[in-house]
């Protein structure tokens, strides 16, 4: 099933974005905080009784001729070293909507993670989160609001974000480097950079109050891909204990990974472009110019790829072989992650329109997915466009994930369908609209106000499971969605703390079964429902194999 026609429409720059988002810890800083790590001492806050060390270096800065190398240890220090604000984020172009930085600017140097602990001086033992941030590995950083890990730490988890390199910078494969590689790779560069801050939090976790052995990894769209990717490599997957996936896999996606000869190909090809002959030129050019380089019109997307290093055969064959890392999963999706218009483009939604749509991508197969998606009248085909739109972006991909996990590990999985729509937008926005990942697109005040998500949009449960509706100031809250929320954190809190997301005052969140696997539907009434659409995605599943 290719889904390449989708990536432009994901990764194309947004224009005229509002940011309304803040962070959460406003409240009053106490006395310093300091913490020994392998490197030296730290001095991180303290915020309300929580200890908070952000731009905390876990690898060396990959400048140099550490650009496009797998990360190196970072270097000790020899005196206290500051960890009072973010380090850098990951040079990137300003692609999504939602995203808003409190990082320290734009930098090659990117390779810092950040800790929020409950922990006093001396305790020990806590549950880990280490969430990677989404963004199409185009985007993206660890100080965004929306992961801030306050509200968790409060829960008594230690809550990690971390950076990790994009784009031509993470993810760009040239046969000169495969070739300079004790590994004979390239590539993959950001998925090496979460590891490393796997490794670094095995070595350094408990000296925050945490249990190395009980690591959940966790991550939204990109970040759910990365979660996908490190319980598929050798190099990663005894370094957790648990994992969430929100919304995204490796698994059968339209993200890759690449064969290693191709995504050199585009490699060279991109060199060639920028004038460059040699490695010696590529390392050579400023960041800058790589980067805008990359906004181009041609340039290539670069993204996972199968280097025969961190990823040795393709993800869904690894789960197949059931050689994946073999623990707790707590995985889903939301009601809306594509809207119709993907499917239709500019054609009204009706039976006619999506008749030929379906035609046109499915050819002598076209009555048969229309039997999974029915519309039989202009007033379903919004509906079904919709639900197919969403299902060949990311649904179906983290359907195989969570249903090849369940057939080979031993291990529960946990399946959520997170359907909550945001509320309205503040008056503030004015006669902005929602942008695809949840930020806003500023609009003249005459242009017709964009109706609102009758789902929940792609990422829309960020905010509500890691605690921080507080954090975005686009959308008006409701007690409703803060009860959502406390829904949803709860049953993510306790899958960190135990590897089952049940708990007091829930309700109970069976695990899947092969073949009919009970899904929770997350919404201001949370409750477990049927799978119902399986035959959709056995559906897709054949196309995929294809």
């Amino acid at each position: 099933m290719k889904l390449i026609w989708l990536l432009p429409l994901l990764l194309s720059p947004t224009p005229a974005l509002v940011f309304a988002q803040s962070s959460k810890t406003t409240a009053s800083t106490q006395a310093p905080a300091q913490v020994k790590v392998a490197q030296g001492t730290l001095e991180g806050t303290v915020v309300d009784k929580l200890r908070v060390f952000k731009g905390v270096p876990f690898a060396a800065p990959p400048v140099g001729n550490l650009r496009w190398q797998a990360p190196q240890p970072a270097q000790p220090w020899m005196n206290v070293r500051q960890a009072r604000q973010f380090g850098p984020r990951a040079m990137q172009l300003p692609l999504f909507g939602d995203m808003n930085f409190r990082s320290n600017g734009v930098s090659e140097d990117c390779l810092y993670l950040n800790v929020w602990t409950p922990a006093k001086a001396g305790q020990k033992g806590l549950p880990v989160l280490v969430y990677f941030y989404g963004g199409g590995f185009q985007a993206g950083d660890g100080s965004e609001p929306r992961y801030d890990g306050e509200s968790m730490a409060r829960r008594g988890i230690v809550a990690v974000t971390v950076n990790y390199r994009l784009g031509v910078f993470g993810f760009m494969a040239h046969p000169e480097l495969s070739k300079e590689s004790p590994n004979q790779a390239s590539g993959n560069y950001g998925f090496l950079d979460q590891t490393a801050a796997l490794r670094w939090v095995q070595q350094n976790i408990a000296a925050f109050g945490g249990d190395p052995r009980q690591v959940t990894i966790a991550g939204e769209s990109a970040g759910s891909m990365s979660v996908s990717a490190q319980m598929a490599s050798p190099l990663a997957k005894t370094l957790f204990a648990r994992a969430i996936g929100e919304s995204g896999s490796m698994l059968n996606t339209s993200f890759g990974p690449l064969p290693l000869a191709e995504a050199e190909k585009n490699g060279v090809t991109f060199a060639t472009s920028l004038g460059a002959t040699s490695l010696a030129a590529l390392r050579a050019l400023p960041a800058q110019q790589l980067l805008e380089a990359t906004g181009k019109p041609g340039a290539p997307r670069f993204g996972p790829i199968l280097d025969n290093y961190f990823l040795v055969k393709k993800p869904a064959a690894t789960f197949a072989a059931g050689e994946q890392a073999r623990v707790p999963l707590l995985v889903g999706w939301n009601s809306q992650e594509m809207g119709y218009q993907s499917m239709l483009g500019p054609d009204k939604p009706t039976v006619e329109n999506y008749t030929k749509a379906l035609q046109k991508l499915y050819g002598d197969q076209a009555a048969e997915i229309q039997k999974l998606y029915p519309a039989t009248t202009d007033a379903q085909v919004e509906q079904a466009a919709t639900d197919l739109a969403g299902d060949r972006f990311i649904a179906y991909s983290t359907w195989k994930w969570a249903d090849a996990h369940l057939q080979t590990s031993g291990q529960p999985v946990y399946r959520y369908l997170y359907a909550r729509p945001r509320p309205a937008m503040t008056p503030a926005m004015g006669n902005a609209k929602a942008g695809l990942a949840g930020g806003v697109v500023k609009q003249e005040a005459s242009a017709p106000k964009a109706p609102p998500a009758k789902g929940a949009v792609h990422s829309a449960e960020i905010e509500y499971a890691l605690g921080n509706l507080g954090t975005n100031k686009v959308y008006a809250w409701t007690p409703d969605d803060y009860k959502v929320s406390a829904t949803l954190q709860s049953y993510f809190a306790n899958f960190i703390k135990t590897g089952n997301p049940n708990g007091a005052g829930l309700p109970i969140w069976p695990a899947a079964k092969a073949g009919a696997s009970p899904v929770l539907r997350v919404d201001v009434t949370t409750s477990v429902e049927p799978d119902t659409n399986r035959p959709r995605y056995l559906f897709l599943d054949q196309q995929a194999s294809k």
